[in-house]
């Protein structure tokens, strides 16, 4: 028998279409999978020695369970680097992944009935995670005409005694919108008068940005909310290492303490090769990851071209991350060759799926209809050749 909260959930919208897309290309299919938020580039070789070392070094035991002292200083210099935040040791969590770092500190910290904001469009798991933790996740759509960005005005009328958090992914995954300095401070504005509401910055895209855009967060813009942030990060984005599962954050010592007892009775520690890796990553060469993010720019601009192109279809340029978030309203309605109607983006993202063997995601997921996601983790020619079936898909539509 299933526990009731299993009926609550739904599986990961992304993690579900990538699966569906291998098991259509194993079965001779050809299918172009532009769904999972993976960048297509190898892990860095140093990196890899780094893992082999440590394992010709026997390093292959249990750690620390939310890290070890090595990597965990290696995320302080990070984070004193890069974003100006001073951690201790002892204010830092590791996690098998960004994921389980975010679900730590859900689970940790919320009571039955506390309220959680997700500006709308969101990452596929915020909700649910959210209900898993008995909380209720609290939608704020974000308008297009606003860059799909939160606006103070929004983040004040959806507070109420029961909030617990927000939770703020920039760059976001999957619009791309990427909140500036002076965007994040009207903002802080808004939580400074509220000193109940704590945020959840997931940062995991930071180093995936585009067209002289600088990068903040918001703990650093607003140090007076410091003692209330929890900064999320990883490395699976930048240094290409999806399959290590290492993501980390900095945050209070009482709630790093409380999210490693969690993990403490779920997981323990993670895999010690992969942190060995992460110390390498981050503490190694770092020039290749800007050279990474100009490939990414050039299939950004590929890939809106050639939707804007599609009959139906319109986007804007995305400013982070590695994502386009496309709107098909103007598809819903339209009827395939084979006369069926098109009636949500789950349906487009199915016909499309048929007809020309391309793998999205249907916006719905991401709590914005109608759109789909399109990843461009994937190489150049399979980006473009992604959007020219999508485009040929609409051309068909009547």
């Amino acid at each position: 028998m299933l526990a009731s909260r299993i009926g609550r959930i739904k599986p990961s919208a992304s993690s579900t279409a990538a699966q569906r897309a291998r098991e259509l290309k194993a079965q001779g299919h050809d299918i172009i999978s532009l769904t999972q938020g993976e960048p297509d580039f190898p892990t860095p070789e140093h990196v890899k020695e780094a893992a082999y070392e440590a394992m010709r070094r026997d390093d292959t035991r249990y750690t620390n369970v939310d890290g070890t002292i090595e990597l965990k200083e290696a995320v302080c210099a990070k984070f004193r680097r890069e974003n100006g935040l001073a951690y201790a040791p002892d204010e830092i969590s590791v996690g098998t992944g960004g994921k389980q770092v975010i679900y730590n500190a859900l689970m940790a910290t919320l009571d039955p009935g506390d309220e959680v904001i997700v500006p709308a469009p969101y990452w596929v798991s915020y909700t649910d995670m959210t209900v898993l933790a008995e909380g209720v996740p609290v939608e704020v759509p974000c308008a297009p005409g606003h860059k799909f960005k939160l606006l103070p005005e929004d983040l004040e009328r959806a507070i109420t005694p029961r909030t617990r958090w927000l939770i703020l992914n920039s760059p976001n995954n999957p619009s791309g919108a990427t909140y500036t300095r002076e965007e994040l401070k009207a903002l802080a504005a808004v939580l400074l008068r509220h000193p109940h509401v704590w945020v959840l910055a997931d940062d995991i895209y930071e180093h995936i940005i585009y067209d002289g855009f600088e990068f903040a967060t918001i703990a650093e813009v607003e140090p007076q909310l410091c003692e209330r942030t929890l900064t999320v990060n990883g490395v699976s984005k930048a240094y290409s290492m999806t399959g290590w599962r290492i993501g980390y954050a900095g945050g209070p010592k009482a709630l790093i303490g409380a999210m490693a007892v969690l993990q403490s009775q779920s997981t323990n520690n993670p895999s010690s090769i992969s942190q060995a890796a992460a110390v390498s990553a981050l503490t190694g060469p770092q020039e290749y990851v800007k050279g990474r993010t100009e490939i990414f720019r050039e299939r950004r601009d590929a890939a809106v071209k050639i939707l804007n192109t599609a009959p139906g279809i319109s986007c804007s340029s995305p400013e982070g991350a590695f994502y386009v978030f496309a709107s098909c309203a103007q598809i819903m309605g339209r009827r395939t060759p084979q006369g069926q109607a098109l009636r949500t983006d789950e349906d487009f993202v199915l016909y499309v799926l048929d007809a020309e063997g391309v793998a999205l995601v249907h916006g719905a997921a991401y709590g914005m209809s109608p759109y789909f996601r399109l990843s461009y983790g994937a190489s150049l020619d399979e980006v473009k050749e992604g959007c020219r079936r999508i485009a040929r898909a609409c051309e068909r539509l009547s």
